[in-house]
């Protein structure tokens, strides 16, 4: 397990239209985090920055993507550690909201 500060555990918020749809169908929310983190330490990194109550936590690790130029071939993206953040019923986080 690695010790990492509360802080590095989240590395940034996925904002798309899917994720989008997600926060206002499900109340989930979507970040990219830290390829070492575990699920106990994004609730807790969750819980404490945004003061909001976790219901769950589910992770997944994207793959790395690859891109063709000509007969080339190059990766356009590293892989990344993603998870999806359930609130409990009526919490938000105000980062996402318009």
């Amino acid at each position: 397990m690695a010790d990492l500060h509360l802080y590095d555990v989240l590395v940034r918020p996925v904002v798309t239209e899917h994720s989008t749809q997600l926060v206002e169908s499900y109340g989930q929310y979507v970040f990219e985090v830290h390829p070492d983190a575990n699920k106990t330490q994004i609730k807790n990194a969750v819980e404490t920055i945004f003061e909001t109550q976790v219901k769950k936590v589910n992770t997944m690790i994207m793959p790395a993507k690859r891109g063709l130029r000509g007969r080339r071939e190059y990766w356009r993206s590293k892989e990344w550690k993603k998870a999806i953040v359930t609130l409990a019923p009526g919490q938000k986080i105000d980062l996402f909201e318009q």
